[in-house]
């Protein structure tokens, strides 16, 4: 049998502004940490629920920063879940949490 993997990008309390000023596309996530928390516990919930195996990807605000300007994206959603598949892989190999 396989599991479907999909990452989330997660977010700690203590980065959310910071991130907020840093995404170019902030306009599309919730305005506060708690709303943004809410909507992810719950869409979470639903994958688990569908089967699906869910990777929680951290987006500390430097290292993401970063990564984007190695990698030439944008600090958006597209960098996002560009980053986050990249940590995915080392996070299935065991070599990050």
């Amino acid at each position: 049998m396989t599991v479907e993997a999909v990452t989330l990008n997660w977010y700690r309390r203590e980065d959310y502004a910071r991130l907020l000023t840093i995404f170019e596309d902030a306009e599309k996530l919730p305005a506060t940490f708690d709303e943004w928390l809410n909507k992810a516990e719950h869409g979470e919930e639903m994958l688990s629920k569908s089967g699906k195996r869910v990777i929680r990807v951290v987006i500390g605000p430097d290292e993401f920063t970063a990564w984007c300007a190695t990698q030439k994206l944008k600090l958006d959603a597209h960098g996002r879940n560009q980053f986050s598949t990249f940590k995915a892989r080392d996070i299935i190999r065991g070599r990050n949490n």
